[in-house]
């Protein structure tokens, strides 16, 4: 005589296949990147903050120096991986926090240098990720200028809260906005 195995609803296979299909998907999931962090590039432009009035290379006042932590904060959860200043006090006190938040070193740049040659160095140097470069000015809007390709207004001598991020698709398409810190 023949006994019959109980092997459960004909459909336990199936459910296995399922919750092994969804468990993978979970795991794929959770190993893709977040669409931020997956952008090909995007760079940060701003302006030094607020600076003392004295002197020929004057340090960040009161003021620039908490614009400084708010930048810093504005870009906490960046994938930051590079800080570029130009080498005043004021710009290199205005990118600092962002820096330290991130653990990067400060990187000099000459702001002499035309701004599609600093752009083609940049691009080639990090294809990926988060870029501050912080200038002044006479030099923030024509690096933004040269980033997107598009028109960008210039900056008044008292304004130092706007901020400028290019993000460039993956098809290296590049696109402006501009947000106040």
């Amino acid at each position: 005589m023949t006994r019959a195995v109980d092997r459960g609803p004909p459909y336990d296979g199936c459910m296995r296949r399922i919750v092994i299909l969804i468990f993978a998907s979970l795991l794929a999931a959770c190993a893709t990147q977040s669409p931020r962090a997956a952008a090909a590039l995007e760079v940060v432009v701003v302006r030094h903050a607020e600076k003392l009035a004295d002197g020929a290379d004057p340090a960040l006042s009161d003021a620039g120096r908490a614009r400084a932590q708010r930048l810093a904060y504005l870009l906490r959860d960046a994938p930051l991986v590079a800080v570029y200043s130009t080498d005043t006090q004021r710009t290199r006190q205005t990118a600092k926090p962002s820096a330290d938040e991130h653990g990067l070193a400060l990187t000099i740049y000459n702001p002499r240098m035309p701004p599609a040659e600093f752009i083609a160095w940049l691009k080639q140097n990090h294809p990926q990720g988060t870029v501050l470069v912080v200038g002044h000015s006479n030099t923030a809007p024509e690096i933004a200028s040269a980033l997107c390709h598009c028109e960008v207004a210039p900056m008044g001598e008292t304004e130092f809260d706007r901020v400028m991020r290019v993000r460039f698709a993956a098809d290296g398409t590049a696109r402006l906005s501009v947000e106040r810190n």
